[in-house]
């Protein structure tokens, strides 16, 4: 036994001596949450000026919150909450946050069971809190609404629930959640109830009911993107606890951020490209993260990305792709629609699976280059008039893994189409 531990431990010894890089790479993470958020202090004050009438027992208004991806929305928030808990404390008075994450939690049902999970805790040992718990499935809409009126009566003081990516609870369930929730005060004598709203999509208001809307937006805030030089500060302020000293080459940080600025100004896009240089560097066991290492990193990134994107595509979509692999595989590096088309006419029955329109395919070749999982572009033929040709853009071993890992497509029976049987087609 002692023996297999230390075969063990040698496998990856030459990994825990090296510690030239990091000093705490989970600083790096998206989870981390610093003391200080450099260049966001105008909209931390502003958010906490609109809550602060809860420290008073006073119902704040309610706030929409908008900004693209990394633009520090939700990381204000919790600092804000953070902030009001704490300060309640002091103050004597009860004032309680509840973040929930629409893209996990997106049906009325749902919302409202988590927010009386988070009210009652996770340890609750009381018989009272123990009857109220309200079950994630099984009870009617109203019942699990009136419940949760009962345990805020119960609770008292002031309750402020952030919805994170409101726009996939609305896309999904509608409005009526919000219509409830913007209307729950009316029901409430003991305690007041106030929402927080974040987007990264401007449109979803049009979702929304007019009344609903100006319910909810009674504040409306926009979070500006970062710019190069507010994302170096925000990368140094982060890799001074991340990186050993010295471990950075100087044009490191600049680089990470000039990349991720021409990407909307994205915080977690630039401190994803900081922490994978690092993690690159440590595997080659280099002495000091370099340029080089952040250009490897981005490629990577992509990749990942895009590969991911791959794997949630419908079957449609991933047969008209296989068609495209195919012709790649044949030796054309450049195929038209026309070219695409045919082969996939040829695949779906094969695959038992509709065969979409020649218009319909041209559709799904637009999304996989809006992707960016393929390149297109449309050329004139003079009198035979325009076509679409396309091609990939990076080695293809990946996304072919990808498409012959699909169950549904290999049961159906992908493995029978080689080059061979695709060259056939085209004598």
């Amino acid at each position: 036994m002692e023996e297999d531990q230390g075969q063990s431990i040698g496998l990856f010894k030459k990994y825990l001596g090296n510690n030239r890089i990091f000093q705490n790479r989970e600083v790096l993470r998206h989870s981390y949450r610093p003391q200080i958020l450099p260049h966001r202090r105008p909209q931390i004050d502003l958010v906490a000026s609109i809550l602060a009438p809860s420290l008073k027992n006073e119902t704040p208004s309610n706030i929409l919150i908008y900004g693209k991806t990394g633009t520090g929305k939700t990381a204000c928030v919790r600092y804000v909450g953070a902030e009001l808990e704490d300060a309640s404390l002091h103050m004597g008075t009860i004032c309680r946050v509840v973040h929930i994450n629409c893209e996990q939690i997106d049906t009325q049902y749902r919302v409202l069971a988590q927010i009386s999970k988070s009210l009652i805790g996770e340890d609750a040992s009381s018989s009272d809190k123990v009857r109220t718990h309200i079950p994630m499935t099984g009870w009617p809409t109203d019942q699990v609404y009136q419940e949760l009126k009962n345990q805020l009566e119960a609770e008292g003081g002031v309750l402020i629930i952030v919805l994170d990516e409101i726009d996939k609870l609305v896309k999904k369930s509608g409005d009526e959640t919000l219509y409830n929730l913007t209307r729950i005060n009316g029901d409430l004598k003991e305690s007041k109830v106030s929402m927080i709203g974040i987007s990264n999509d401007l449109s979803f208001k049009d979702f929304l009911d007019p009344r609903v809307l100006s319910s909810l937006s009674e504040e409306e805030l926009v979070f500006p993107p970062y710019n190069a030089p507010q994302l170096c500060d925000i990368l140094q302020q982060r890799a001074d606890i991340a990186f050993m000293e010295n471990a950075l080459d100087d044009g490191v940080i600049p680089l990470c951020a000039a990349l991720a600025a021409q990407e909307h100004g994205d915080a977690r896009r630039a401190l994803d490209l900081l922490r994978v240089s690092g993690e690159l560097a440590d595997r080659e066991e280099a002495e000091r993260v370099s340029e080089s290492h952040v250009k490897m990193a981005q490629a990577k990134i992509e990749s990942d990305s895009m590969i991911e994107c791959i794997v949630t595509l419908p079957t449609q979509s991933k047969v008209v792709l296989y068609s495209m692999l195919l012709l790649e595989q044949m030796g054309q590096n450049i195929f038209t629609s026309g070219e695409v088309s045919r082969i996939y006419k040829e695949i779906a029955p094969v695959l038992d699976i509709d065969v979409l329109t020649h218009r319909r395919i041209t559709d799904l070749i637009s999304e996989l280059n809006m992707l960016g999982v393929i390149n297109t572009r449309v050329v004139s033929r003079g009198r035979y008039g325009r076509t679409k040709e396309m091609w990939f853009d990076a080695n293809t071993s990946k996304i072919w893994d990808v498409i012959q890992n699909d169950q549904r497509l290999s049961a159906q029976g992908l493995g029978q189409m080689d080059i061979q049987w695709v060259k056939t087609l085209f004598r």
